[in-house]
């Protein structure tokens, strides 16, 4: 009878599970066909407007750069509607490369009478602008490529999304992201992979994968994307693009499906009624520093400040930005903890010399103990609880392959943690080596300790400035993640963001401009590449960027809190030298 017994309650867990699985796969074939239909009518309205217009010239005005084509469009020379369905076109032919959006927003309709009927014009007039997935526009989905997010439609436009249309702008197009943002791939079950264009074998980065994509691809001008670990810069480096992560404080935070994940992340935080350790920061992506310059000058504006009175009212600085005093740079070529491949030292290198010979003063720069602002300030932000609340994020959900590494360390019981990490965490410091994922991250086991973790932060980002203060710096100059990984690497990897990891935990403006293309040299060189000691994540790491001949190479440019105009200045002069070698 027991056996009996126990073999039914086996038989019911099996038969409820498979049950759970069918709803989640039918809420996951509903969303598509609602992303499907959607892309259709976008199909529809430009087949439209094509047949009242056939005479437009597409290649000219995809051509623009965004300064030029806002300056067209605000003396009239184009109209906004031949423009918004110019990038329409090519965003469907793009997506259809790179599978890079998860919905089209007809409202864009709405938006072009209105921009027509307002009284000024606003900075970025009839500028199609595509968004990121979790970023709210009102009566859209916010899902962070989860299936708890697909029921709930957003109530009204994020902040920065009601400031960009106030600017004149026509948010057109949502993009793709990983599931739950935690990657730097692009990939969720819901809507699929996103592929780079560059290189369909290739990721685009993220977790602004789809706009890094969308933007490469040419089916977009401007996008917005956020960055908590390098989701604007690594994206930007995987496509060849400019990327800037404000101070996160600069631009208003988001409201969407981020915001579930957040909470359910930062529980403990919320707990201690603290401010987060190691915050959201949302920014632009497009093709030149130019475009990254006016859209940061469109959304610091009256309107920014008064829908949210917690963003400190401070307009965009030209006068900084159109500078040409020289600077004094710092530089470094590797943080000493995850040597990033032969091309991107390169690129540095490179980059240090033509500034050099421009006039600019270069000085040796040296990051501190990168290993334990990896794990002892970063991760363990976000891994506090060892895991449990970011699992919960995945409830009523099937975990996509990208993340399963990731995920079933977090499964790992808390003693069996314990015991891994009072053995590995030794030789992690001793021998240097890059043990990735979060068996070993500390937990914070009460709130004392949660406080002292966020004065940990506060120590090191002091330490670093004085560091920096010491040397009179104006700016850093260092390397970025990169080349573009073979989709499905970034999982493999997580412990490589240790460079742009660095500049979100001390809440430094970082951007990202490519100088260069890979070689067939830097491929040979590559063969060579033995990282720290050639261990498993140096091996992975030289698979994961193989075969990338011709594929952007980047540097990042930094500034210390609230200089955004200072870094975007020297990304400009970084990308005029690129441009000029």
């Amino acid at each position: 009878a027991a056996l009996t017994l126990l073999g039914g309650s086996v038989a019911a867990v099996v038969v409820w599970k498979w049950l759970g699985k069918k709803m989640i796969l039918k809420k996951m074939e509903e969303a598509r066909k609602t992303r499907d239909e959607s892309l259709k009518k976008m199909a529809k309205a430009v087949q439209q407007f094509r047949e009242q217009v056939p005479s437009v010239q597409t290649d000219a005005i995809l051509s623009l750069p965004l300064l030029e084509l806002a300056e067209r469009l605000r003396e009239g020379s184009l109209s906004p509607r031949t423009v918004l369905y110019t990038y329409l076109e090519k965003a469907l032919e793009v997506n259809q490369q790179t599978n890079c959006l998860r919905h089209f927003i007809p409202e864009c309709e709405e938006q072009l009478q209105e921009i027509q009927q307002q009284k000024e014009k606003g900075l970025l007039y009839g500028i199609p602008v595509s968004i990121k997935d979790h970023i709210s526009h009102k009566g859209h989905l916010s899902t962070c490529g989860l299936v708890q997010c697909l029921d709930t439609l957003m109530k009204e436009d994020s902040v920065l999304v009601k400031v960009l249309k106030r600017q004149g702008a026509i948010p057109f197009a949502i993009t793709n992201v990983p599931q739950s943002l935690f990657s730097y791939d692009c990939s969720n079950l819901i809507f699929g992979q996103t592929l780079n264009p560059f290189n369909h074998q290739k990721s685009p980065g993220g977790s602004s994968g789809g706009e890094g994509a969308l933007i490469a691809g040419g089916g977009s001008i401007l996008g917005i994307g956020s960055d908590i670990g390098g989701s604007i810069r690594l994206p930007s480096s995987f496509c060849g693009l400019c990327g800037l992560k404000p101070t996160a404080e600069r631009l208003r935070w988001v409201l969407g499906g981020w915001t579930i994940v957040w909470h359910i992340l930062l529980l403990n935080v919320d707990i201690c009624s603290c401010p987060t350790p190691v915050s959201c920061a949302l920014g632009p992506m497009a093709r030149d520093v130019d475009s990254l310059a006016l859209c940061m000058r469109a959304l610091l504006c009256e309107e920014m400040f008064q829908l949210d009175p917690t963003v400190p009212p401070i307009p965009f600085n030209r006068e900084v930005y159109c500078s040409s005093n020289p600077l004094r740079v710092g530089y470094y070529d590797t943080d000493g903890y995850f040597p990033l491949p032969p091309c991107m030292r390169r690129a540095v290198k490179e980059t240090r010399s033509a500034l050099q010979a421009a006039g600019h003063q270069l000085v040796p720069f040296s990051p501190p103990r990168i290993p334990y602002v990896m794990t002892e300030l970063f991760l363990k932000t976000f891994f506090a609880d060892g895991g449990r609340a970011w699992l919960d994020v995945f409830t009523g959900d099937i975990v996509d392959p990208s993340l399963k590494q990731q995920v079933s360390s977090c499964k790992i019981p808390r003693l069996v943690k314990k015991m891994l990490a009072v053995f590995l965490k030794p030789l992690q410091f001793l021998l240097h080596l890059k043990l990735k994922d979060v068996i070993i991250i500390s937990t914070c086991r009460s709130v004392k300790e949660m406080w002292n973790h966020h004065h940990q932060i506060q120590a090191y980002r002091s330490e670093f400035i004085t560091r920096w203060k010491e040397l009179h710096l104006d700016v850093m100059l260092c390397p970025v993640l990169g080349p573009a990984f073979t989709t499905g690497y970034p999982g493999k990897l997580i412990g490589a963001i240790s460079s742009t990891m660095l500049y979100n935990v001390l809440n430094f403006p970082a951007g990202v401009v490519p100088v260069s293309t890979v070689t067939e040299a830097d491929e040979e060189e590559l063969k060579l590449y033995q990282g720290c000691c050639d261990d498993p994540w140096d091996r992975t790491l030289k698979q994961a960027v193989s075969g990338a001949v011709g594929m952007p190479v980047a540097v990042q440019c930094v500034a210390l809190p609230w200089q955004e105009e200072l870094c975007l200045r020297f990304m400009k002069e970084v990308e005029t030298l690129s441009r000029e070698k």
